[in-house]
């Protein structure tokens, strides 16, 4: 089986359609960006049902079609959110998924929020039984409700695999909170989003281009913060 990529390609803003990041690109316009991504050897992709509701998903496994399925990973989630209020609530959600992105695994499941660790982790049980998801990870949690996903998960037999949270030069949460040594200790993957805090920390803003208004409800230059 092919290894998977260190880095991890985000597909959030695919199938955006101008609701958030204010561009209307369709497939065509990610197809040379995935195939060049392939060529590359970067084969590992992270969408989401929340991603433009299922937008990202469908536009992904249009392009991985021809791919054969163990040349690439795919990563998505469950929002807590967006979820109806039964006991197969995560089930549909995933098959959703499974359907958009044209297969019968995943490499990665997430609990995209943490909005109630004791509701939502016993439903990931039965999917990894299944072997519909090979590996579930938490995105958005504090190190406490780690922790509490880690025991039941546990008792079932089962382990938490990684934790995907915001980790930035601006934004160091979950290394201050003691996520990262916590996933060190105990051989679980940290996967680190925005860590370019969507193009603030490319170079692109400095004291002649202050044009980055907000990040996180703060206005500042990049410049005058990293001073």
């Amino acid at each position: 089986m092919t290894k998977e990529a260190k880095i991890v390609l985000g597909t959030w803003a695919w199938g955006d359609n101008g609701s958030y990041f204010g561009n209307h690109y369709d497939e065509d316009h990610f197809k040379p960006v995935y195939d060049e991504a392939m060529t590359k050897g970067l084969n590992f992709w992270d969408t989401a049902f929340a991603y433009g509701h299922g937008a990202s998903e469908t536009i992904l496994g249009n392009l991985m079609s021809n791919t054969p399925r163990e040349d690439v990973f795919i990563s998505t989630k469950f929002t807590p959110q967006l979820a109806d209020d039964t006991s197969h609530a995560m089930e549909d959600m995933l098959e959703g998924s499974l359907k958009r992105l044209k297969t019968d695994y995943v490499d990665y499941y997430w609990i995209h929020n943490d909005a109630d660790v004791e509701k939502w982790t016993p439903q990931i049980i039965p999917l990894l039984k299944s072997g519909k998801i090979k590996h579930v990870g938490v995105s958005n949690h504090t190190l406490s409700e780690i922790k509490r996903v880690q025991e039941i998960l546990g008792e079932a037999g089962y382990k938490l695999d990684a934790v995907q949270n915001h980790l930035s030069l601006l934004d160091r949460t979950s290394e201050q909170a003691g996520i990262l040594d916590y996933c060190k200790e105990n051989d679980m993957q940290f996967f680190a989003y925005m860590i370019l805090e969507q193009g603030a920390l490319t170079g692109k803003y400095d004291v002649d281009h202050p044009s980055l208004q907000a990040v996180h409800g703060h206005k500042f230059t990049i410049q005058n913060y990293l001073n």
